[in-house]
Order: structure tokens, then sequence, then C-alpha cells
């Protein structure tokens, strides 16, 4: 008898670091989540680049209001967003090696959820990077793949993939790559 795990539909979380309105990461994220919605998970999908969310100030003061920063911007919004989610995907053109800063300032103030004093653990157990910029070689995106590793084995998520994507440089390039059937193919894939 085969021991089957049934599907489970996931509340995915997908992060967008590009302040280039329908840009060639946006276009991925909008593809993934195509795919994701095929299968039946609940996406929701939280633009970085269109909100105010400064960056961690060490403080230490996390939950001492009740929430998870003491700090009032637009981290109110996205905080019930990620206590939510299942799985977290983070879409961003690559910027000196690395996330756009609009993203990273959320990143760094999930600092609130991995200290003592957290109120709300996060339920995020998977994770994924999808990442395309403008240069030729693979290797310039060792430093923000590199830096994605390190936050998802420090959060205990289970990375679900990788899809970076050189070559792309003015709106509308992924067009002309398999990337946008790749990131659908990942969205698809969490039903797995």
């Amino acid at each position: 008898m085969i021991d089957s795990k049934p599907w489970e539909k996931k509340n995915i979380l997908v992060l967008t670091g590009s302040p280039r309105r329908n840009g060639n990461s946006d276009r991925m994220a909008d593809a993934f989540i195509k795919g994701a919605l095929s299968v039946g998970h609940e996406v929701t999908k939280f633009e970085t680049a269109k909100k105010e969310i400064g960056g961690c100030k060490a403080c230490k003061t996390c939950w001492s209001k009740g929430k998870p920063c003491s700090f009032r911007d637009d981290f109110d919004e996205l905080a019930p967003l990620l206590e939510a989610a299942d799985v977290i995907v983070f879409s961003t053109p690559l910027y000196w090696f690395g996330f756009t800063a609009q993203i990273k300032s959320a990143i760094d103030r999930m600092y609130a959820y991995i200290g003592k004093s957290c109120k709300r653990p996060l339920k995020i157990k998977e994770s994924l990077l999808l990442v395309c910029g403008a240069d030729d070689e693979m290797k310039i995106f060792d430093g923000i793949i590199a830096t994605y590793k390190e936050i998802a084995h420090y959060m205990k998520w289970e990375d679900k993939g990788v899809l970076a994507v050189p070559k792309v440089n003015e709106k509308g390039d992924i067009g002309a790559t398999d990337a946008l059937v790749k990131a659908e193919g990942y969205g698809k894939s969490l039903s797995a």
C-alpha cells in the first residue's frame, strides 16, 4: 500500500522588490502567481517598492507596543501577511549584487520574528527566490543567492528553488527568455 500525503493548499506571500511597474522581475512574480493559483493555492502579492518601509533601527523594542515593530510605517500592512503565510517568495531585480533596497528593508524588519520577545512566530516553512539582472554571466547572482540561502537556513525555511535570469535589462526583456514558463512551473510545483 502506498502511503500518500494529501495535497495541502498553501498561503503564499510574494514580496516584489522592483520599483519599475510591470518590469521583468514583476512579470516573473506574476507568472509564479499564475502557476500557484492554477493549482489552488492562495497568493498575496506585496509590492515593497510601492510602500514606505524603513530599515530596522536595531532599537530592540520589538513587540513592546503589541506589534512586531515599534515604528509605524507600511510594515504594519506586511506583518499580518507574513504571519499568515506558509510560503514566502522573493521576486527582485538584481541591484548591486543583492536585493533592492525596498525588499531588503522588509526583510530586515523580519528581525522582530526571531527574538525571544516575539508574540506571533511565523509559520512560514518554504521559500523561493526569483531574480533577474542585466549581466550575461550567472556569477553575478552569487551574492544574492548566497544571502537568500542563508536567510532561508537561518529562518528554517525549506528552499524550494532559485530562478536566476541573466541578460534582462530593458523592460520586457524577460519575454525573450523561458523564465516566465519556469516561474509558472515553480508556482505549480508547490502542490507536490
